[in-house]
């Protein structure tokens, strides 16, 4: 059988349960939240997680032999490189060689920490990410994240990512007197220079473009040996496998940052800028105070304003 083949079976209790004593000998420990078992066998690789059916769950055999092996458990099954109706999930990437890509999360979201994910991706990756329907984090849903990086990453891409939380974000736009633009920019070349470094040979490199490429290396020129060969694309993540990964981990890494800092102050904290967020930042302030807020927040958003008027506006009229 050829290595790249795919296939997802759903099974019940009782298979899981002989899946796990067939593949006993060769299970490796994964983390990842909503894997509940994961083996390697000679060039294959198995991971188990839980189906959104009570009592269900997918099995999803990748590598050598795949087909073979999941036949053991579901006779009838067919490998996804062998469906002739389902098309590839990515028809517009433009390069399907080695390739390195960052892309960036939070910068649109009043709380939260800014993450931005570097990510290489080989010629031999892109079956595999078609499998996954790898995609732009915001088109797929945070439980359909949680679900596919933990699988994605078993496959061992190289990525380096960076995180800086509200407090630290505050810190550089208000003490440096930067925007924006300038903080993602030295996290993208951060995060490149990284894996350049590991990677030297790589020459294709992209950017999800959210600057004009002059400014982009204006903000880094007070930076030592900043990366230069790259090609920048407004909506990378649509053109460029390595920029769609980059996206997912990034993606991904935001999501458990959110619920930690939630888990802190035993609340749910909501993504975006919208009303909604305006009036739970609200009642945050209300019980825990402005300054815990800037704690959480950044603060150089206009929501953070709407919520200090509207206490003073309340204090006045008491």
């Amino acid at each position: 059988m050829v290595s790249n083949e795919m296939v997802t079976i759903i099974i019940d209790e009782t298979t899981l349960a002989k899946i796990k004593s067939d593949f006993s000998q060769y299970q490796v420990e994964n983390k990842g939240e909503y894997i509940i078992f994961f083996a390697q066998k000679n060039g294959l690789n198995l991971t188990i997680f839980r189906n959104k059916d009570a009592g269900k769950y997918k099995a999803f055999f990748s590598g050598a032999n795949s087909l073979e092996e999941a036949r053991v458990y579901d006779p009838n099954c067919i490998a996804i490189e062998q469906k002739k109706k389902k098309e590839p999930t990515k028809q517009n990437w433009l390069d399907l060689g080695l390739q390195i890509g960052s892309d960036e999360v939070g910068t649109g979201d009043f709380f939260g920490p800014i993450v931005v994910c570097a990510a290489l991706v080989r010629r031999e990756d892109i079956v595999y990410l078609r499998g996954l329907e790898v995609d732009d984090s915001k088109r797929l849903s945070d439980a359909k994240i949680e679900r596919i990086v933990p699988i994605l990453l078993t496959r061992k891409i190289p990525y380096a990512h960076v995180s800086i939380s509200p407090e630290k974000y505050n810190q550089i736009i208000f003490k440096k007197s930067y925007n924006m633009n300038v903080v993602k920019t030295l996290l993208h070349n951060k995060v490149l220079t990284t894996l350049t470094e590991k990677y030297p040979d790589v020459k294709h490199i992209y950017v999800d473009q959210f600057c004009d490429p002059s400014k982009y290396f204006e903000y880094l020129s007070n930076t030592n040996n900043p990366v230069t060969k790259i090609t920048f694309k407004t909506k990378g993540e649509t053109y460029y496998p390595s920029v769609a990964v980059g996206s997912l981990i990034a993606r991904y890494s935001f999501i458990k940052k959110m619920k930690e800092m939630g888990q802190q102050y035993g609340v749910t904290i909501p993504y975006g800028a919208s009303d909604k967020v305006d009036e739970f930042a609200y009642q945050f302030a209300k019980k825990h105070g402005i300054d815990e807020l800037k704690k959480i927040c950044k603060a150089n958003f206009t929501n953070l304003q709407t919520v200090i008027n509207r206490l003073e506006n309340e204090k006045a009229e008491e």
